[in-house]
């Protein structure tokens, strides 16, 4: 029987190169990508290059530069300057790593793709439908910028990563196979920002300066200046460029009127929030109530809430316990009660 062919995106770090060799292991015929993404990836490709040598396998550098600026730089740049916190990440991996990649690929004649992802992927013989789980390695798990897959992107992708208990099992087995990398050190930035200096990256981008305008309190008394609603993230404590003798947190940002709203500690928690732009993984669409375990960020920790339809692109999420820092622009993504499966979610919009 012949070796299905599966093409994995391969960064150069730790992770993905594991993966690669993990697929070898499992019998596959595997190939390297490594996707050009910015003008400024520091070795990214040399790297990956020399790991594919080493385990014998061809490798390929494909320049997605373009539809990255499109899809993922101009796309955050844009909510920054809409009041809106967006989470890079998870349209990078719907756009680029799970579109773009799958379709250069199939142009290779590979059956399937698969990433670095801590996560784990199943097919469910009695809904017809593909599963994305938690990975076993909980604190590195990745579920959270992959609720906006697609069945079909599923079908035609491997997570080899998804058993692994955790990151030094996986340098362990770098190591092991001579690995250069093994030791790399992970990269906590947005990659097109290593310095995470946004604000700079905003300017330069768009070549525009968000202009001043005014800190108001909920009852819209102006407080002060601030400098640009760009600057500033809901939730935000730090950094305000004003002294009020006591502290004060960003609660909300309002685009159309150019203010910041500011409030004492303990308006930065929200019970609710309205999030569109959703996508369900188990099942096409939910029954119009259904309880999960919510996160309102990547590093938040799930939360019992209950999410409430509204219309076909349209949920009501309302925790059981009020959520810190819920943010528009930012994701919230949905699991089953034992947080063990993906159920979805959607972008806050409110």
């Amino acid at each position: 029987m012949e070796k299905q062919k599966v093409a994995i995106g391969m960064s150069g770090g730790v992770d993905s190169s594991v993966a690669a060799a993990l697929l070898l292991r499992q019998g596959y015929e595997v190939i390297g990508i490594t996707m050009m993404l910015w003008n400024e990836e520091n070795g990214a490709a040399d790297d990956a290059k020399a790991v594919c040598e080493k385990l014998g396998i061809k490798h390929y550098t494909v320049d997605f530069r373009e539809e990255f600026k499109k899809n993922v730089m101009d796309y955050f740049a844009d909510e920054y300057m809409r009041g809106r916190t967006p989470n890079p990440c998870i349209v990078c991996n719907r756009f680029l790593k799970f579109d773009a990649m799958q379709k250069f690929a199939k142009q290779l004649g590979a059956d399937k793709i698969a990433t670095g992802h801590y996560a784990k992927t199943e097919y469910d013989e009695k809904t017809g439908r593909y599963l994305i789980k938690v990975a076993e390695a909980g604190k590195k798990d990745q579920t959270y910028v992959l609720y906006s897959l697609t069945q079909k992107q599923l079908e035609a992708t491997l997570m080899p990563l998804g058993e692994i208990e955790n990151k030094t099992e996986t340098r362990k087995i770098a190591a092991e196979l001579g690995f250069d990398i093994a030791e790399k050190a992970e990269s906590m930035e947005i990659c097109f920002i290593p310095d995470d200096d946004y604000r700079t990256f905003l300017a330069n981008h768009t070549g525009k300066k968000c202009p001043e305008g005014d800190f108001v309190d909920i009852n819209g008394n102006v407080l002060g200046r601030h400098s640009g609603i760009s600057n500033y993230t809901v939730g935000q404590r730090k950094g305000l460029g004003i002294a009020f003798g006591k502290p004060m947190f960003v609660t909300k940002i309002d685009a159309k009127k150019n203010q910041v709203v500011l409030g004492e500690k303990g308006t930065e928690f929200s019970k609710e929030l309205f999030a569109d732009s959703l996508n369900f993984i188990p099942f096409e669409k939910p029954d119009d109530k259904m309880e999960v375990l919510a996160k309102v960020r990547y590093a938040a920790k799930p939360a019992k809430a209950t999410v409430f339809l509204q219309g076909e692109d349209l949920a009501k999420v309302v925790f059981d316990e009020p959520q810190r820092a819920v943010t528009p622009g930012q994701a919230v993504v949905f699991y089953d009660l034992k947080e063990e499966i993906l159920v979805g979610g959607g972008i806050i919009r409110a």
